[in-house]
């Protein structure tokens, strides 16, 4: 056991897709060049994707990717809460890698205070192990509504005293407006707390920037302590969202791929190998969108895919898509002549979906999708 607790960082953004999981993740990598034994940590994280560590258990995708950067094996102290959303208002309650079971909203705003306990202990035990904890905040802090019990951005802070650094993304617009407006939002000995800000997502001519550095400095008594720059064709996993996932423009010979974007897809980063692959053009393809000529659909089962009803589509370009339609306590029924494939999580979760061999099929990288009724059945 460690005698000397380590030394910690915390990076929260001003709002949600700033950047703090890059920048935690650079942070942790360069720690790591430098000698030092670095873990990262999230107190509190809502995804649906996900990781499993060492232990057995799961935390959050940014935390494992993150972990990576260290060079440490991914363990379930790193993220001790993850909420995993099952519907507009409910979610699955993960801590310290275990299911603890589902909440709805206003039922987890409760338990928070509950919550914190379970924070602190996986937070002093990385502190016993490592150098240095980098500490990744959740949303804004600037979520008043929110502020009673926190436990993901300035309520861990002050629990931990531990200081903080605040990433704004330039790219959105108005990145003075969200510091200032942020930091008038804290209390007073939350503001304490932080010790300068990142302009994350920058382009352009860095002189030009310098007359509102000096500005914030003045508003906020708080300096810029680094501005970064926009970094083309950077990837890292998504944290969750779809929409954050950049789809290829391969060329025309490409394999051309949709898959329907449902509500609440999880490990939606599965898709990645194929998104970055020069020859695959992959479309995520939502509700009244144009449905674009496709070679293949691939259809990733939504978490509480009970609560998903999709209609059937006959419209050009959508004849290969494997419809999925909610007429029964797990019903499936399928548009006649399609030619689906899931991942083999998909299809270990569709309990009612039947599998079986077809020739020439045991080479690829899924099982075949099928449902009773569909001409892809077996």
């Amino acid at each position: 056991m460690r005698s000397r607790k380590a030394r910690a960082i915390m990076v929260q953004g001003t709002t949600s897709s700033a950047g703090k999981s890059t920048v935690v993740s650079g942070l942790c990598r360069l720690l790591h060049r430098n000698g030092y034994r670095v873990a990262p940590f999230k107190p509190q994280n809502m995804a649906l994707n996900s990781a499993v560590t060492e232990d057995g258990g799961e935390i959050g995708r940014s935390q494992a990717v993150q972990a990576m950067a260290c060079a440490v094996a991914c363990h379930s102290d790193m993220n001790p809460i993850l909420l995993k959303p099952h519907s507009d208002q409910g979610a699955q309650v993960i801590v310290q890698g275990r299911p603890f079971g589902n909440f709805s909203a206003g039922e987890y705003h409760g338990y928070k205070e509950l919550a914190m306990p379970h924070v602190l202990e996986s937070w002093e035990r990385l502190r016993q192990q490592y150098d240095f904890i980098v500490v990744e905040g959740a949303g804004s802090p600037a979520e008043v509504n929110l502020r009673e019990n926190d436990v993901a951005n300035m309520g861990f802070a002050l629990e931990a005293d531990c200081p903080v650094v605040l990433v704004a993304d330039i790219d959105r617009g108005g990145v003075f407006a969200h510091l200032v407006g942020t930091m008038a939002c804290l209390a007073p000995a939350e503001r304490d707390l932080v010790r300068g800000f990142l302009i994350n997502r920058f382009r352009g001519d860095r002189r030009l920037l310098e007359p509102g550095n000096d500005w914030l400095c003045g508003q906020t008594g708080k300096p810029v302590l680094g501005v970064l720059p926009w970094l083309g064709g950077l990837y890292l996993p998504s944290e969750d969202s779809v929409e954050e996932a950049s789809e290829t423009e391969a060329g025309t010979q490409a394999l051309r791929i949709n898959v329907p974007r449902l509500p609440r897809m999880s490990n939606h980063t599965d898709f990645d190998p194929l998104r970055l692959h020069p020859l695959v053009d992959i479309r995520f393809v939502g509700p009244g969108d144009a449905i674009p000529p496709a070679d293949l659909v691939i259809l990733r089962v939504a978490r509480a895919p009970w609560r998903i009803s999709v209609g059937s589509r006959t419209t050009a370009g959508w004849t290969t898509f494997c419809a999925i339609c909610a007429t029964g306590e797990n019903s499936w029924e399928s548009v006649a002549g399609c030619r689906c494939w899931a991942p083999p999580s998909t299809t270990r979760r569709a309990s009612r979906v039947r599998r079986g061999p077809r020739p020439g099929w045991g080479s690829l990288p899924w099982k075949p999708f099928s449902g009773p009724g569909s001409s892809c059945g077996t």
